[in-house]
């Protein structure tokens, strides 16, 4: 006899919230990873102990490089943070998956665009219109869980 499923993961919203949340967490281990990475190529280190460790206390410094994509880590931060909630939140109203779906990937889209703009420079308004776009479906799954919980307040 197969072994029956948790109750959460047949949730088809709640699968696409999951399969969309995960790109966004791997995103920002990437983002990380090339933080780690640039800070390593420039040599400018958070530091004294990593600075000496490869060069010296005149590597104990900051680097535009560096701070742009640190810009980038927190930008995430301040972005997907909120939508994991959000999400899933919104997840348990039962919305439309197809709707539901469209959110997440319209969020998602959004936040590899913003971060690859912020990332590669790209000339403005990219990465302002890609933020924008992205907080949209953030505005909606608000709206619709705010909606659905005022008779509770």
């Amino acid at each position: 006899r197969a072994a029956r499923s948790p109750k959460m993961m047949e949730n088809k919203v709640f699968l696409s919230f999951t399969f969309y949340s995960t790109i966004l967490i791997l995103k920002m281990y990437v983002v990380a990873i090339i933080t780690g990475q640039v800070r390593l190529r420039k040599k400018a280190f958070a530091n004294p102990e990593d600075a000496l460790r490869n060069g010296g206390l005149q590597f104990y410094r900051e680097d535009p490089d560096v701070e742009r994509c640190r810009r980038a880590h927190r930008n995430d931060m301040e972005n997907i943070f909120p939508f994991l909630f959000l999400g899933a939140i919104y997840s348990l109203l039962d919305p439309s998956p197809t709707v539901a779906r469209i959110h997440f990937l319209i969020f998602c889209v959004g936040r590899i665009i913003h971060t690859i703009a912020y990332l590669l420079q790209l000339r403005a308004p990219t990465r302002s219109m890609a933020y924008s776009v992205a907080q949209l479906p953030c505005f909606s799954m608000a709206l619709q869980i705010l909606l659905a919980t005022t008779p509770y307040w």
